[in-house]
């Protein structure tokens, strides 16, 4: 028995861990039909003591995560743990089972619940929840049920209200940016190891596999709202604007048992995502634990989220939910008393500790998100990017503010070796951002990338954060081995189909190349049925689109008559609408040129941008 596993005997966060275990996955990988793997749940070096190259805190942190299997939580109530970033919650019902948060991939959601009816028997699955409306929450959708078995009635799906909206714009409006920085966030691409990839603090990793989408059918639209699937009584607690947009906690209260969703786990979580998403609110988020504890903690055994372990009794459940309650809050308040003090988020995120219980509770720990990011994303929120100080006010872009540097510190040459003697004497935060002027300024200076590499590796071997790890040690494998892209995709055919025809525009009007149509004034009206046309006008680059209510306020350059599907097939699969007009599928009336002409100006983002490099 290594020390690590003597110290976990000691260990109650252990000890919950591998409460109610049945079974793993055996062997722990999947795979999808093509026999491409998506998901590898093996992370056995973590068996070992922590090493020198990763920070003592994470390496546990990451030891808990990487727990795979099926588990009971309580009664009727099961678990899959380790197959993908987050868990996937059966219940057993009357005749079958309701599924909640079918992880990111169809792939690894059919792998667990396969797993379950191994040992439970082949239930069939006969509700589907979605606490929230971040991908690994419902992306696996099509893994655990059927399109045709929802519309027959067999399987109803209950989200928040506003799923469907923030599901589909957080992965199509800024998907393709938000995808690449995941690829930072998560590290998937990175080799795993005690020099790499050890885990990302809210699970081990994302999975690869097939991302679906399947809408609901029922919405829940307030607190207090009541729902019976399959004979199980559910209670709902709305939580917008906490770690989702739109989000929900709920309540079995026939099983005692309370799903937290993701507002309350074993870490500090975010409130602005490393990858880029709309900065959450600490301040409500405390307020809906406050109603979490008065409403549902004393009537409550356990406590389940859809990341991490359970937390079981009364009494541990409630002083849980207080603490991650007094953490957010307290982040909250303590950022603005010093920012009505005068300071940045920078000072303010530098100079903030958190109170010695928060500190001690290893679930306050910043494994996801962190002090720091938090801070700065909660001036962020109030104060936006801005300062105050004019100085900051107009700066030169990343690359001739780089240029400029470099000159004033005497050279490449003179700041690399300066760079050198930081890092020699561990102050890695300053050589990291030095060494990064003369990369923007001079992109093939190998002295500067390969010091710099070296210096982010140093960062991400001390950083107790996961998703800080990964960020680091993603920036010195790109400068050795070049950029790795995007591995973990957001593009999925369900998304673009629940798109609204409003939000198809709008994802077209995001990609218009404005200076290139500057001078161009196109309208179009796009009849889809008898009763419904829009209006796309472009002009001084601006897509604008708009329901036509009666009669068009002008005539159109070119109207088409189309279905919805070939809608998006022209905007967003790039269709041949010759070919659909010769077909009869699209029927057009005035000047087809004119949307050649549109689609013209439509660029394509790129998946593919540097990061640590211009």
């Amino acid at each position: 028995m290594t020390r690590e596993q003597q110290r976990e005997k000691a260990d109650q966060d252990f000890e919950d861990a591998d409460r109610g275990f049945i079974a793993a996955l055996e062997p722990g990988v999947v795979r999808d039909a093509s026999g491409e793997l998506v998901w590898d749940s093996d992370f056995s070096f973590l068996d070992s003591d922590c090493p020198d190259t990763v920070d003592p805190s994470l390496w546990r942190q990451s030891r808990l995560c990487a727990r795979q299997g099926l588990y009971e939580v309580t009664d009727g109530i099961y678990q899959i743990r380790g197959l993908d970033l987050s868990n996937m919650t059966l219940i057993e019902g009357d005749t079958g089972i309701v599924v909640v948060d079918p992880l990111i991939s169809a792939e690894t959601a059919a792998a667990g619940l396969a797993l379950y009816r191994e040992h439970r028997g082949d239930r069939p699955v006969t509700g589907l929840i979605y606490s929230h409306s971040h991908v690994d929450h419902f992306g696996g959708a099509k893994g655990v049920t059927t399109s045709e078995d929802v519309d027959a009635g067999r399987c109803p799906v209950i989200a928040p209200a506003g799923f469907v909206e923030h599901a589909v714009s957080e992965n199509v409006y800024a998907g393709t940016a938000m995808g690449r920085r995941a690829a930072y966030m998560y590290g998937a691409a990175l080799p795993r190891g005690p020099r790499g990839a050890v885990g990302a603090g809210l699970g081990q990793t994302t999975s690869t596999g097939t991302l679906t989408l399947i809408p609901p059918t029922t919405y829940v639209d307030h607190t207090g709202q009541t729902e019976v699937v399959d004979g199980i009584r559910i209670e709902f607690q709305m939580t917008p604007g906490t770690e989702a947009p739109s989000e929900m906690n709920f309540f079995f209260p026939d099983r005692r048992a309370l799903c937290m969703a993701e507002n309350a786990t074993h870490t500090l979580h975010n409130l602005l995502t490393l990858r880029g998403a709309l900065v959450r609110d600490p301040h409500v988020w405390a307020k809906y634990l406050t109603e979490s504890i008065r409403r549902y903690a004393d009537r409550s055994d356990v406590l389940f989220a859809s990341h991490h372990w359970p937390t079981w009794g009364t009494d541990t459940l409630t002083t849980f939910l207080s603490q991650q309650r007094d953490l957010y809050g307290y982040l909250h308040d303590q950022t603005l008393r010093g920012m009505n003090k005068g300071l940045t988020g920078i000072e303010i995120a530098e100079a903030l500790q958190l109170p010695p219980n928060l500190a001690a509770a290893w679930h306050a720990h910043g494994y996801y998100g962190s002090v720091s990011h938090n801070v700065k994303a909660i001036y962020q929120r109030y104060m936006g990017w801005y300062d105050g100080n004019p100085a900051t006010l107009w700066e030169h872009t990343p690359v001739e503010s780089a240029k400029r540097h470099v000159e004033f510190m005497g050279g490449s040459e003179a700041v690399v070796e300066k760079a050198r003697k930081s890092y020699e004497e561990s102050d890695f935060r300053w050589a990291a951002q030095v060494l990064n002027y003369v990369i923007f300024a001079e992109p093939n200076n190998e002295a500067a990338i390969a010091l710099q590499a070296d210096t982010l590796e140093q960062l991400g071997f001390g950083a107790e954060n996961g998703t800080w790890r990964n960020a680091f040690l993603m920036g010195a494998y790109e400068l050795r081995n070049g950029a790795i892209g995007t591995p973990v995709g957001t593009a999925s055919q369900d998304i673009a189909a629940a798109l609204t025809v409003e939000q198809l525009f709008d994802a077209i009007a995001l990609r218009i190349d404005g200076p290139r149509a500057w001078s161009t004034d196109i309208t179009i009206d796009w009849r889809l049925g008898a009763a419904t046309t829009y209006r796309t006008q472009l002009g001084n680059g601006v897509l604008v689109h708009y329901e036509v209510d009666g009669a068009a306020p002008a005539q159109a350059d070119a109207t088409l008559e189309l279905s919805d599907s070939d809608l998006r097939k022209i905007l967003l699969a790039g269709a041949d609408l010759e070919q659909m007009v010769r077909d009869g599928d699209v029927t057009v009336a005035g000047d087809i040129g004119k949307l050649r002409e549109l689609v013209g100006f439509v660029d394509a983002p790129d998946p593919d941008f540097a990061i640590v490099t211009p």
